[in-house]
């Protein structure tokens, strides 16, 4: 269909495509006609309608293009485009039936003919799905639709480091230590399970609402404890895997062989990154980028950022030095390191550094940010509580972001040293969680702790949802993306997961949910269940022998004359 010149042919488009219910759509228009009525022009309209909430800014997009096919993909309804990249693009989907938010990476289907980009996508997918852990994000499934391959994933309200700097500017050191630590724990964790992710960047670093990070993007990886996978051999033997800006000196000479190591040196580089504001390397071609890699040293951090403690400074060197061998040989190495480091506090992301959706597509999602309202003080018993070396090895028992639970794992006599806040090597500058003072918490009765809540999340920014580039849904806009360098691999768009709470799972709504609580003495009410159990147990028994006993006279008294009787002489 030709693009719409009225606004009646507008309502005729959202029609043909099903996607607004026709109930809600004929409300909609009831209430603008009792009101201020519709515009007359299509864009103004469709721009009136994105800010009412009954559509979003990827479909009014679409539908201004005269396109009505192609808002579903598998059994999931678009509702927002949110990242682009070189190996596709990243939508904020809904299934149709379970209403469930998630984000679905869709493979371009040019890309899909290419054996080589067909393989790294099953490859993230199947990586990906191995992995369950607060700290990268989960994969859900993997389908094809058409020529369409896609995967599914969380979807994660959040914002990339490599965006959250360029448009901001240096993290402060709290934030940054923070940051790089929780990513440090869940590389540990793809590590112990036979993954070597080959491209961590800033780009590839998710930051969301509540301050936790997210890992993505696992195309490169490297299943190093599989001696069958091929793939990036098969197809990438001449061509250094990563990204010129954070590869590793070893990667660079050769991808296929490299451990762990080279991913702390890429973790590096993005803590570089986000305090200097610019990579180790800022300038330079490709080529000259992996050579200095393995031939030169950055510009020391403390002459870019003299605040920068020196402890601190010998930390991030360590994870960037040329000899692998010197490194911290392990991820886990990296978060011990850098505990001393992480302040009791750390500011929240900044409501601007955070994507905007449509009000469509935030329907259902969850209530409007400003809406969260966390308790003032929650209590957690203190032998419920993990310490935080404990996040590496363990994957089941770990709760997603904002979860009050964890496993058991020390007495509160141990707790209570490793709940008193630390000693911040340096102040942390903005807006910091509610503090309920200095000095380690006092026990309540029962052997409980106060803990305090993550505070109020600030508001979305207002604004006007603006259109994105034009064409079909699944073509590729026209966009300045970073790309891998030499090998055009994904660098997976950012803004890919889902909240992990909701404003109305509490008691009360507005509040988040509160699950702890204190321990009940059951003892008198299991003791008098086992007496009635062991009292029906018996009259059970008795009643058995009874009638066996009567089957038996009466079998004894059946026996006919001449009828050789079981047991009689």
């Amino acid at each position: 269909m030709s693009v719409p010149s009225s606004v009646e042919e507008l309502l005729q488009l959202i029609r043909k495509s099903g996607m607004i219910d026709e109930g809600k759509l004929t409300g909609y228009l009831e209430r603008r006609t009792a009101g201020r009525g519709l515009p007359d022009d299509p864009r103004e309209a469709s721009d009136a309608m994105v800010r009412d909430g009954l559509l979003t800014a990827f479909q009014a997009e679409q539908f201004l293009l005269g396109k009505w096919r192609g808002f579903t993909i598998g059994k999931y309804k678009l509702l927002e485009r949110v990242g682009v990249g070189g190996m596709g693009q990243v939508f904020l989907c809904e299934h149709m039936f379970m209403k469930r938010r998630v984000a679905i990476k869709v493979l371009p289907p040019a890309k899909a003919e290419q054996p080589a980009a067909l393989g790294r996508f099953y490859r993230e997918a199947r990586a990906a799905g191995a992995l369950e852990h607060p700290n990268i994000v989960r994969t859900h499934d993997i389908d094809q639709d058409g020529n369409l391959h896609f995967i599914v994933m969380e979807y994660v309200d959040g914002a990339n480091l490599l965006d959250i700097v360029k448009n901001f500017g240096q993290l402060d050191l709290g934030r940054a230590v923070h940051y790089i630590r929780q990513t440090a724990l869940g590389l540990d964790f793809a590590f112990r399970g036979g993954i070597i992710h080959r491209d961590i960047k800033p780009g590839n670093i998710l930051i969301d609402r509540t301050g936790a990070t997210k890992l993505l993007d696992l195309g490169l990886a490297r299943f190093y404890k599989d001696t069958t996978d091929m793939l990036t051999v098969k197809y990438d033997d001449k061509i250094v895997l990563g990204t010129a800006d954070y590869v590793a000196p070893e990667q660079v000479a050769n991808s296929h062989a490299v451990d762990v190591r080279a991913d702390i040196y890429a973790l590096g580089a993005s803590f570089y990154f986000v305090l200097a504001g610019h990579p180790p390397f800022p300038n330079g071609t490709v080529s000259q980028k992996l050579l200095w890699h393995r031939t030169k040293d950055p510009t020391p951090i403390r002459q870019i950022r003299p605040e920068v403690p020196e402890g601190l400074a010998a930390i991030l060197a360590k994870m960037m030095h040329k000899d692998l061998n010197q490194r911290f040989a392990t991820p886990a190495d990296v978060v011990e390191a850098l505990e001393i480091w992480v302040p009791s506090e750390v500011a929240l992301p900044a409501a601007q550094e955070m994507p905007q959706l449509s009000p469509a597509a935030l329907e259902g999602v969850e209530a409007p940010i400003e809406q969260y309202v966390a308790p003032s003080s929650v209590l957690m018993p203190a032998s419920k509580m993990m310490p935080a070396s404990k996040l590496m090895s363990t994957s089941k028992a770990i709760p997603a972001a904002g979860s009050r639970f964890v496993e058991p794992s020390a007495p509160v006599s141990e707790m209570r040293s490793r709940l008193a806040p630390r000693a911040s090597p340096f102040g942390v500058s903005g807006a910091v969680a509610e503090s309920g003072g200095g000095g380690a918490p006092t026990p309540e009765p029962g052997g409980y702790f106060p803990m305090r809540s993550s505070p109020s999340l600030p508001a979305l920014p207002g604004g006007k949802p603006g259109f994105g580039p034009k064409g079909n849904p699944f073509s590729a806009p026209q966009a300045e993306v970073p790309t891998n360098a030499q090998n055009n691999a994904d660098p997976t768009p950012h803004n890919v997961a889902r909240p992990q709470f909701s404003a109305n799972a509490g008691p009360f709504p507005g509040t988040f949910p509160v699950i702890a609580m204190p321990p009940q003495d059951n003892g008198p009410q299991y003791r008098k269940y086992l007496f009635y159990g062991l009292v029906a147990a018996s009259v059970a028994v008795a009643l058995m022998l009874g009638i066996w006993k009567f089957a038996l006279e009466k079998k004894g008294s059946a026996g006919a004359p001449g009828v050789q009787v079981e047991g009689a002489k």
